[in-house]
This record gives structure tokens, C-alpha cells and sequence, in this order.
């Protein structure tokens, strides 16, 4: 019988911190407002047609359920060590200035783990198309990329981290 291998969550040093810090706010804060909404709720009377009270019932477990993919997540995650993380090719924790030939211009792009994602800050997952298909690229390469929106060229200009 084959083994189920579970994927593990790559994380930045800077991820894992922000994910630590979430997790204390959903378990310090979350848990105890939604505490609170149940006791003000079960105070309106009968609980079987009390619809403030199933709605904060609901709002108990997806926080429960976050917590708990969150403390998995932080048990089971693999973190990139800044010490690790090397210029002679592209990884996670890498920043990589790339010339897309396709939109002739260049990007910078920081390639994170994928819990990390931020487009705005240009952070993007490992596991997107680009992030992917410029993993272990070195400065000079050109890299077809498959997106949604298309087929982009890219040229690795510089890797930093």
C-alpha cells in the first residue's frame, strides 16, 4: 500500500514569525471575543431560534479550525534560514530581478513559501507558475513561464536575498 506523503509548508524565517503571531492573536483575542459573543447571544432567550447565537456557534469553529491548521502548519513547516538561502540560483527566500521580454520590462519578484503570498509586495508562492518555473535558475537563464494569461519569457537579471 503506497504512503501518503504530506506536503510540507515551506516558510521564510519572516513567515513563520507572522504566522506565530497570528496564531497568538486568533488563540489571546478571537477566541475570547467569540467567547464573549456566545454568552451575550445565549442571553437573548430560547438557543433553537436564536440566529446571533448560531452565527457565533459557526464563527467558534472556523476560529477552532484556523487555530488548529495554523498550529499544524507551524509543527510541520520547513523554514528557510536566511544562512540558507544562496544567490548562485533562485529558491524561496530569494529576491529575483527578472527581464519579462514578453512585456519588455523588468520585474523584482521575491519568491516565499506559498502561505506567504503578498502580489502587492511582489512576494510570490514557490508554487505559482512563475515562482515554479524559476526555481534553481541562474543569472543569464531564459525562462518560459506558463501563465493564465499567457506564455511570458523571462531572463534572470540578478539574484539577492
Amino acid at each position: 500500500m503506497a504512503e501518503l506523503k504530506e506536503k510540507k509548508t515551506v516558510l521564510t524565517k519572516e513567515g513563520y514569525r507572522k504566522l506565530e503571531a497570528e496564531l497568538d492573536y486568533y488563540i489571546s483575542v478571537r477566541r475570547n471575543e467569540i467567547a464573549d459573543q456566545i454568552a451575550t447571544a445565549r442571553g437573548f432567550g430560547d438557543l433553537s431560534e436564536n440566529a446571533e447565537y448560531d452565527e457565533a456557534k459557526n464563527e467558534q469553529s472556523r476560529i477552532e479550525a484556523k487555530i488548529i491548521e495554523m498550529e499544524n502548519t507551524l509543527r510541520n513547516c520547513i523554514v528557510i534560514d536566511d544562512d540558507d538561502v544562496t544567490t548562485d540560483t533562485v529558491g524561496v527566500g530569494n529576491t529575483v530581478k527578472v527581464m519579462n521580454q514578453t512585456l519588455k520590462k523588468e520585474q523584482v519578484f521575491t519568491i516565499v513559501g506559498a502561505n506567504e503570498t503578498d502580489p502587492r509586495m511582489m512576494k510570490i508562492s514557490s508554487e505559482s507558475p512563475i515562482g515554479a518555473m524559476l526555481l534553481g535558475k541562474k543569472v543569464g537563464q531564459l525562462v518560459p513561464v506558463e501563465t493564465p494569461g499567457g506564455m511570458l519569457k523571462m531572463k534572470v537579471l540578478e539574484i539577492t536575498r
